[in-house]
């Protein structure tokens, strides 16, 4: 903000009229030209409005109008705002008013006179506010802290968010990926890849890998260049929201969802002249679910488009979630080239945390082959693995403060799986009943078919019916199957959402499914 001071220097005359009780100021005639700074009525006739006067003209009525550049009290700024200054002002101090949003019209009539400002150089000027700032995180005046042994060293290279050197046990996967890709590019035509696997395979992490490589040989003009975007299903409160975000990072445009559909249907359909291939990635699919299906038929569809140009990776836990979202025929006209990652084995485990490691050595070898065997043996998800060294870094690097050994041993190891599977909801599940452990079972075994993490009562008994025969036991009854539900869901082992139907209710797990395994297993 920029201070001026005001001199109320009215180069006119005024007169009463009216009651004694009730008194106005009304101006004589007073001659005011342009450029100067003048005084116009308000709502308050002691703080009557201050403006610069930049134009005089009539309007199409005859009427007199002037335009002027408006200034504001103290008192008219919002008290947020009013810290910016950083001193207290002047009484008589006014602000340079920006506000375009503000008429800057007036009657000619409303104008009392003019007024002397002048810059009030006592007081220093306070930069504005940005227009479209936005907070952001100050720079460290120190570097970050290097780690201080090989325990920190490990245990910030074993980090899930930490960038590997390399991605070991994914050579053919990327090689895949990385030719599809490159041929679409190169071609100038569209595709789209459904990329399907258990959690913690490394999908992602291997299209990212690929997108980087891409680049890297689109900047050294080996590949035409192309356009790279990305959204991600789990920061989407609505599935529609995909059409915004996707037409945002194409266009920097801001539409609602039906306008932005409408857009990017125009967008693939039409030609262009210089356009681009557009590579988008879809992570988390599965939760672009909704009961049309138009959102994820829209992306599967838009590649096949002759002028679209877009080469779509779609990354989901399901196999088969094409086929069960969409009729079979729509699913192969559409013609998904599809790649499946398999859970990690305890080799390949074992081999990922060596390659992250580096040759920092801080495990004992069979401390290693322990973790990747018990992970391997659960679900193959390489995150859990990764959390478990980690955990074992610091169970060491505190039994080390009191004298022990510096390598992580088979004993912090344990330890650390443990504390990763013995909490109190691992207790619950191993003193539930055999029909509620069953019941469990069925759970994870329809939320794998389905590819979410939510489904129905008369879905997951269903499932818990054919546990129930390949057991050998006799299945049980709609009623007795909703009871154990019920009891699962009173020791909040399940979440369960009403319906008007029982069939109907909602069913969420709430736990780990890692955590029901190795409960289940481990019995």
């Amino acid at each position: 903000m920029s201070g001026y001071y005001t001199k109320l220097r009215a180069r006119r005359t005024y007169r009463w009229e009216g009651k004694p009780t009730i008194c106005r100021l009304l101006p004589a005639e007073a001659v005011v030209s342009v450029g100067q700074y003048i005084l116009i009525e308000g709502h308050d006739d002691d703080n009557p409005f201050v403006a610069q006067l930049l134009k005089l003209f009539c309007d199409d009525n005859g009427n007199k109008k002037a335009e002027v550049q408006w200034f504001v009290r103290m008192c008219e700024i919002h008290q947020n705002k009013r810290k910016l200054l950083g001193r207290s002002p002047h009484p008589q101090e006014v602000f340079y008013y920006q506000d375009r949003s503000c008429d800057n019209e007036v009657d000619a009539e409303t104008i009392l006179g003019s007024v002397q400002v002048c810059v009030y150089k006592a007081a220093p000027t306070t930069p504005r506010t940005p227009r479209h700032a936005t907070p952001s995180i100050p720079t460290r005046s120190l570097p970050a802290r290097k780690p201080e042994n090989v325990l920190e060293e490990a245990r910030a290279r074993l980090h899930v968010s930490s960038v590997p050197e390399s991605l070991p046990c994914r050579e053919q996967e990327f090689q895949d990926i990385y030719s599809f890709v490159e041929s679409k590019i190169m071609d100038g035509t569209g595709g789209c890849m459904y990329i399907s696997g258990v959690p913690g395979t490394g999908k992602t992490a291997t299209v990212h890998e690929v997108i980087r490589s891409l680049l890297q040989a689109a900047e050294q003009d080996e590949i035409p260049h192309f356009r790279f975007i990305e959204i991600n299903g789990m920061r989407m409160t609505d599935p529609h929201q995909a059409y915004v975000q996707i037409l945002q990072k194409l266009t920097d445009q801001k539409a609602t969802a039906d306008h932005a559909a409408a857009l990017l249907e125009k967008r693939f359909s039409m030609p262009a002249p210089k356009k681009e291939t557009t590579v988008l990635l879809v992570d988390e699919l599965d939760l672009l679910w909704t009961r049309k299906q138009n959102v994820m038929y829209n992306l599967f569809d838009w590649p096949t488009r002759r002028h679209a140009r877009l080469v779509v990776l779609t990354i989901a836990n399901t196999m088969d979630l094409p086929e069960r979202i969409m009729m079979n025929r729509v699913a192969s006209r559409l013609g998904l080239t599809r790649m499946s990652f398999q859970p990690y084995n305890f080799k390949q485990l074992q081999q990922i945390i060596t390659s992250r490691l580096n040759r920092v050595k801080a495990f004992e070898e069979d401390a290693l082959q322990l973790i990747s065997r018990k992970v391997a043996a659960l679900s193959g998800d390489a995150r859990r693995c990764l959390d478990i060294c980690r955990r074992a870094t610091e169970i060491c690097e505190h039994s080390g403060q009191q004298g022990g050994t510096k390598l992580v041993g088979m004993s912090h190891v344990m330890e650390a799986l443990d504390e990763m599977f013995s909490s109190s909801y691992i207790t619950a599940i191993r003193c539930a009943s055999l029909q509620e452990q069953l019941f469990l079972r069925a759970v994870i075994a329809e939320f794998r078919r389905l590819g979410l993490e939510e489904a129905t009562f008369q879905q997951v008994f269903v499932q818990h019916q054919g546990l129930c025969r390949m057991e050998g036991l006799q299945p049980i009854s709609v009623s007795e199957g909703l009871a154990v539900c019920q009891r699962l869901g009173a020791c909040r082992l399940l979440l369960l959402e009403p319906s008007r139907l029982d069939l109907l209710l909602r069913v969420r797990l709430n736990v780990s499914q890692d955590d029901v395994l190795y409960a289940l297993k481990a019995d």
